[in-house]
């Protein structure tokens, strides 16, 4: 009886023992909470192969981050530049006596490289402004050390001989007043060289027109009047034969073969391409600053050009001065008392 007693006691007790063990192993299934360990982790998901995983940097921090899109939206500002240059020429017409500056930019630089024509500024492409160094009255002035590099096939005036004084008008701003200048120079039987930007031809024909029939000389001096500086050589032919075109079609005559930088800028690459199409370019030995107000009045214009007569004087007098138009009359009167006559420059033989 006690055998059997014991029998049961230690049965009981087993079944216990495995009733507790089995709990023990359901309990997480019914917690819900994955409390398995890490290792067992790196077993179920084992990482990706190195080729299947791009690096954590490259993903997480791009180099630079955003950085890219930033500068490729600044430097399209950098043209802005182009526009303040294109104000400042139009403020600022072909280059003085003395060298011409344009305004310090801060940007002008970055301009300049940013989209030049091929290999702009150097070599033959280096980018030059007219420009003289006057003398005593009476003497020839000093011209930039870079004509004396000029070859046969770069064709140039900037100054004739004897006593000769060729009177250029540039008219790459306003036109003025037309009928005073016309009247002056017709009144004095003087001849004088034209060198009228193509819009200006467009906007007033019949002056242009006029001109030609009372035997003045009229040149080509581009249709836009862009600093060349800043242009293909096929943007430069274009301005030159379209000009040409308008100039025939205006007049019925062929164009004169003289030509004139805008602003008097240049390079010899350009000035051996304008030869190469048959033009001779025309600098000078005389000019004023005369795009803007002039203090004195009239006398101011008269000065600059009786305090540096000489002989072969190719003058720079720009149209859209009223003070210039007004002291025309007497200039001319002026520069003929003093010995000197009026000519063309197809009086001047081109070099050849």
């Amino acid at each position: 009886m006690k055998k059997n007693t014991s029998a049961v006691i230690v049965a009981a007790a087993m079944a216990l023992l495995s009733l507790s063990a089995c709990s023990k192993e359901q309990q997480p299934m019914q917690s819900g909470q994955a409390s398995a360990p890490a290792p067992a982790a790196s077993v179920t998901a084992p990482s990706p192969a190195p080729s299947e995983q791009p690096p954590a940097a490259a993903v997480s921090a791009p180099e630079p981050p955003a950085a890219p899109p930033k500068a490729a939206k600044e430097k399209p500002k950098a043209p802005s530049e182009s526009a303040a240059a294109t104000v400042y020429s139009q403020g600022q017409p072909e280059a003085n006596g003395q060298a011409a500056v344009a305004p310090k930019n801060p940007a002008g630089s970055a301009v300049t490289k940013a989209a030049p024509p091929p290999a702009q500024g150097q070599g033959d492409r280096k980018e030059l402004s007219w420009y003289y160094m006057k003398q005593s009255k009476g003497k020839v002035p000093n011209f930039p050390p870079e004509t004396k590099k000029f070859t046969p096939d770069m064709k140039a005036l900037w100054v004739g001989t004897g006593k000769k004084v060729y009177l250029t008008i540039d008219t790459g701003g306003p036109l003025g007043d037309t009928k005073t200048l016309i009247k002056s120079l017709k009144d004095n039987g003087v001849k004088a060289n034209f060198f009228i930007a193509g819009y200006n031809v467009k906007k007033d024909p019949d002056f242009v027109r006029q001109l030609v029939a009372d035997g003045h000389l009229v040149a080509n001096h581009t249709m836009t009047h862009t600093d060349m500086n800043l242009q293909t050589d096929e943007q430069i032919r274009g301005e030159i034969e379209d000009y040409a075109k308008l100039y025939k079609d205006v007049t019925g005559q062929e164009m004169q073969p003289y030509f004139r930088f805008p602003y008097g800028r240049y390079n010899t690459h350009i000035l051996k391409l304008v030869s190469d199409m048959g033009y001779t370019s025309v600098f000078w030995s005389t000019a004023m600053r005369d795009w803007e107000p002039r203090k004195n009045g009239a006398e101011d214009p008269y000065n600059d050009i009786m305090n540096n007569l000489h002989d072969g004087n190719i003058i720079l007098m720009h149209q859209g001065s009223p003070e210039n138009i007004e002291a025309l009359d007497r200039i001319i009167k002026a520069v003929k008392k003093a010995g000197y006559e009026f000519a063309l420059l197809s009086d001047i033989e081109p070099p050849k």
